[in-house]
């Protein structure tokens, strides 16, 4: 009789301990701008108000990325244990936070069309209508900061700041909040201006002011998402701390590719050339004193000849 068996890995794969707090947070703030836009939809309806009905419209453009986040907790949550995910599902989290960095650019450039526009052709503007509904969505705006600031998860390991390991996908739910604060401050700058002192023009030029700092936070969200989906980590601080442990004279680092598996972890394949070998289970045990390093690939390779330690040597083994 033959007997199957089902094989299971040294170690569990999943290397994100997850952000219950941030979740929280998110799906409270999804909530809170979903009435802010419902509201001001139906106030905007009912009194005629184009400036409640636009801010209605552009709420709804956060509600939809900060949906999105919310959905990437959801989702990772539920598919931790999924083998399917060869390293977790971490980086549903950093798609998700790619994905809103769009968002956020593509706002940014709707406010710079629409400031254009009103530079070009001046409407009339509804100085009170308008300023209460700047305040009102700061108001939101700050109260949804709040909920957000502080559950970014991060850690730092043995002191070290290894840099980008912060909650990406919280980060860019908290910069779409902040995105909306500081365009509801400068449209608030704006009218009060024009209101009181005749200056119409300031509201369509705060409007590309603010176009400008949101496409700057978005570029960077951009970048740091970015890196992380490309596994362009070759540049962290940990990849010399690998090279300083497993270099010891006697082995030599000749093949290196480390890229993260979650906030502040790291999974590396090495591939190392030595006089005399030692087991790999050896140079993992070294990495340990990095508790960073979460899943370590070795090969060792026997060096030849009088000057063994060359990269064409370890590939020809």
């Amino acid at each position: 009789m033959h007997h199957t068996h089902r094989t299971r890995p040294w170690h569990d794969h999943d290397f994100d301990p997850g952000n219950p707090s941030g979740e929280r947070g998110t799906r409270r703030v999804v909530l809170l701008a979903a009435a802010m836009m419902v509201a001001e939809l139906v106030a905007g309806s009912l009194t005629n108000s184009m400036a409640l009905l636009a801010d209605g419209l552009h709420m709804g453009t956060h509600v939809a990325a900060l949906g999105i986040a919310a959905f990437a907790y959801r989702y990772a949550r539920r598919h931790a244990a999924d083998p399917r995910f060869a390293f977790g599902t971490w980086k549903v989290g950093v798609l998700a936070g790619f994905a809103s960095a769009i968002i956020l650019g593509l706002v940014a450039l709707f406010m710079v069309y629409e400031s254009v526009v009103r530079l070009l052709n001046p409407v009339p503007i509804r100085y009170g209508d308008a300023i209460l509904v700047a305040a009102v969505g700061l108001a939101v705006n700050l109260l949804s900061a709040w909920l957000l600031h502080g559950h970014d998860g991060h850690v730092h390991s043995h002191g070290h700041d290894h840099g980008r390991g912060h909650d990406l996908n919280l980060r860019a739910a908290y910069l779409h909040v902040l995105a909306d604060a500081l365009t509801s401050v400068f449209a608030i700058v704006a009218l009060l201006g024009g209101r009181f002192f005749g200056w119409d023009v300031l509201d369509p030029v705060m409007g590309i002011v603010g176009a400008v700092v949101i496409t700057t936070w978005a570029w960077g969200l951009l970048g740091r998402t970015g890196r992380v989906l490309l596994d362009r980590e070759m540049d962290a601080a940990v990849v010399a701390e690998i090279r300083e442990v497993l270099d010891d004279g006697d082995a030599v680092v000749v093949d290196l590719h480390v890229w993260r598996v979650g906030p502040d972890k790291f999974a590396c394949i090495v591939a190392l050339v030595a006089a005399d070998p030692l087991p790999p289970d050896e140079y993992r045990r070294r990495l340990q004193v990095h508790e960073e390093i979460v899943h370590v690939t070795v090969e060792v390779h026997p060096c030849t000849g009088e000057h063994p330690h060359t990269e064409e040597q370890a590939i020809a083994h």
